[in-house]
């Protein structure tokens, strides 16, 4: 039962620091558009997202309008388009790309995710032709973001796949080179990718998922940070209590939100993801929460363990207020689009490194990162492969999202404005990984893998 405390809490934390759903991403399978003529089958995509997803707009701000809750994005996931690219041999795959752009402008979302392949053990002749086509969709699209899965835990890292990536994701800069690299913006690599991630770039509708569904991701930084700055100096122990008590405020709030849009979208709820999501904006950023712990600066030594208290806090209490928890779940670092994270990289107290480092212990992986224009393909993809590897051994989802600045250098600064934000551009290591990256095969799967 609420009180009028928890309800003029909820106001506070709204008004004052930056408590908002992210996003109510529907998920919609596309199975059944499969054709071996590209042009029906993207007929049929275009079609069946309008149906679903032609109210999820109007559905996402009716609902923010009365409960006074912000939901910042509306988006919708599909199907990884390489299965449905499999049926049309011969014919390329931006087709579909476009198809989705259409219908996200139709619908009037943020973003669509799912021109995504699934390659971790292996490549079929439509995972091949979709990774091949990324740059060039990338770059006559507006709101398509694309995912490929390289490794699970199960299956071990297809590294032919990641040296392709490193590649791909070079080229997608530079066909973008003039809106910022932005093409590479909405491109990430997995590593034990989620079927029911709210979040863009790595948004799509796994198989396992139904014909549709709500997810929702929550957020919140701000709100934990300034639980802490009100409790003093407590010992770690309360510190996670109260990371998981604050949690717990903001879950309930998203469990409301997907529950009431289902209803509304006559859809079910698939889950809450509990990500702590920063924005550039003041206040509202993960790397502030660390320093409230007592961190000078994120990326000093003690970083990663105070990062690991607070994604765990955040599951702990998080989970205890949905009914179905899910996606990545945790605590979200994308330098570009944290205020504080962008501090710490432009002072030199966060590096590559480091944030590597902390990647062990918090959701997804190296995200959002400006890396130099002149960064070699065989670079990226030994980054690729290095997050992988701390996903597969420990059995949790990794990811990239790096974006070299074409015709920039360490130390430069690329914007991308909104939500995206922007930073400097952070260094590489220069010593050439190229011998390693080109043997290509598999990386085995590690011997945590044999649970059956």
């Amino acid at each position: 039962m609420l009180n009028s405390h928890d309800i003029l809490e909820t106001i506070n934390m709204i008004d004052n620091e930056n408590l908002d759903v992210r996003t109510i991403t529907m998920g919609i399978s596309l199975l059944d558009c499969a054709d071996s003529n590209v042009t029906a089958a993207c007929d049929k995509i275009y079609d069946k997202i309008c149906r679903y997803a032609g109210n999820l707009v109007k559905t996402g701000e009716d609902i923010s309008k009365e409960y006074g809750i912000p939901i910042i994005h509306k988006r919708i996931s599909v199907t990884p388009i390489a299965m449905l690219a499999a049926a049309c041999p011969g014919s390329s795959p931006v087709h579909f790309a476009k198809a989705l752009d259409r219908a996200a402008k139709t619908t009037g979302v943020n973003f669509i995710g799912g021109y995504s392949a699934l390659v971790h053990k292996g490549f079929g002749p439509g995972d091949y032709a979709l990774m091949t086509s990324i740059p060039e969709a990338l770059a006559e699209t507006e709101f398509v973001c694309s995912s490929v899965n390289i490794g699970t835990t199960k299956a071990g890292i297809n590294m032919d796949a990641v040296e392709k990536m490193g590649a791909i994701i070079r080229e997608t800069a530079e066909r973008t080179a003039d809106h910022d690299c932005i093409g590479a913006a909405k491109l990430v690599v997995f590593c034990n990718a989620p079927e029911d991630n709210p979040f863009m770039a790595g948004a799509f509708h796994g198989p396992g998922e139904p014909d549709c569904v709500i997810n929702v991701g929550v957020s919140g930084p701000g709100v934990v940070r300034a639980a802490l700055a009100k409790a003093g100096d407590c010992d770690l122990s309360g510190v996670a209590d109260i990371v998981k008590k604050t949690a717990f405020k903001i879950t309930r709030m998203g469990q409301l939100v997907a529950q009431e849009a289902s209803r509304r979208l006559f859809v079910p709820f698939g889950i809450v993801d509990l990500s702590l999501a920063p924005t550039p904006a003041v206040g509202d950023s993960v790397a502030h929460i660390l320093e409230e712990m007592g961190l000078e600066s994120c990326g000093a030594h003690g970083t990663t363990a105070a990062l690991a208290l607070l994604n765990d806090a955040v599951k702990k209490g998080g989970i205890m207020a949905s009914s179905h928890v899910g996606g990545l779940s945790g605590a979200f670092i994308p330098v570009t689009e944290d205020a504080g994270m962008i501090d710490a990289a432009r002072c030199g107290a966060l590096s590559l490194v480091k944030l590597e480092a902390m990647t062990a212990v918090c959701s997804v992986g190296l995200d959002m990162i400006a890396i130099p224009g002149d960064t070699p393909a065989e670079v990226i993809s030994a980054i690729i492969a290095d997050e992988a590897a701390i996903g597969m051994v420990n059995s949790k989802t990794t990811a990239v999202r790096l974006i070299p600045a074409i015709g920039k250098t360490a130390g430069d600064e690329l914007n991308f404005g909104g939500l995206l934000g922007g930073g400097p551009v952070m260094e590489v290591n220069r010593y050439s990984p190229a011998k390693f990256i080109h043997r290509g095969g598999r990386i085995p799967a590690p011997m945590q893998s044999l649970k059956n």
